[in-house]
């Protein structure tokens, strides 16, 4: 009896053993992606169908690129890095933060001006119209300094020469979709945002859309966090025809060929 006592405790040793065995590679086999805020309806379908297909738990934190660079340069662990502008990967790959040979443009937007669906905004987008006269309320987009959405919608409105009259009235956030839930509950009785992101939102609609030629092309940088190899997978297979895809579902125009 006591021989079969032993003998359980050590098949229950070996089974905990083997729990946590498992629960350990499963953990080191998940992937962890910092992406841009306005990624996050097609990254969430991206990540569901690489977990699916490969079996890889895929853990994706979204925010604003400024937020997300700085949190990887203090160390967050991340494997892949999704920034909305080009200057947050140069930011980290200065740093040797961003492997050199992996990192590509991945998608194109478009810059809009949206208003609450129920209350709309007429807007020319000329140099000659005054858009401070023909609303009231505030203007939302991300913070002008830091957040991606804001630095290109200062150029634009600083292009047009409406930055001077809109400033004062400029409610700066921490990211594009916070932008975005400001004019869907009519806080904020305009915003500047993403094509992609007035896409979502049966809240709001598009007033104007901004001239290319009036702020620097918007690009989604794609990079692979030094000493992450083992997410390579991840970081190929959204540059595939099935990421493109998605992309191009949710209104992102992809900038390269699929692989």
């Amino acid at each position: 009896m006591q021989l079969n006592f032993k003998k359980k405790v050590i098949q229950a040793t070996l089974l905990c053993c083997s729990i946590l065995l498992g629960t350990h590679i499963h953990a080191a086999e998940a992937i962890t992606v910092y992406a841009a805020a306005s990624l996050t309806n097609a990254m969430t379908d991206l990540d569901h169908l690489f977990e699916k297909q490969k079996k890889v738990e895929v853990k994706t934190s979204y925010a604003g690129s400024s937020t997300l660079a700085k949190q990887i340069e203090a160390g967050a662990p991340a494997d892949v890095f999704i920034s909305a502008d080009e200057q947050w990967m140069n930011y980290l790959q200065n740093k040797k933060l961003i492997e050199s040979n992996k990192r590509v443009n991945l998608l194109g937007n478009r810059l809009v001006l949206i208003s609450p669906k129920s209350k709309p905004v007429k807007i020319k987008m000329d140099k000659n119209f005054d858009p401070s006269t023909a609303f009231q309320g505030k203007l939302c987009t991300g913070d002008t300094k830091s957040v991606p959405v804001g630095k290109y919608g200062k150029q634009a409105l600083t292009s047009l020469g409406w930055w001077q009259k809109l400033a004062p009235r400029l409610v700066e956030t921490e990211d594009v979709r916070a932008a975005l839930n400001f004019v869907a509950r009519g806080e904020c009785q305009l915003g500047i945002v993403y094509a992609t992101d007035a896409a979502i939102s049966k809240d709001v609609t598009v007033v104007g859309v901004f001239p290319i030629s009036t702020h620097t092309p918007i690009v989604y940088p794609l990079g692979l966090v030094k000493n992450n190899s083992t997410s390579t997978a991840f970081y190929q297979f959204l540059q595939g025809k099935q990421a493109n895809a998605v992309f191009k579902k949710y209104g992102f125009t992809v900038l390269l060929p699929a692989k």
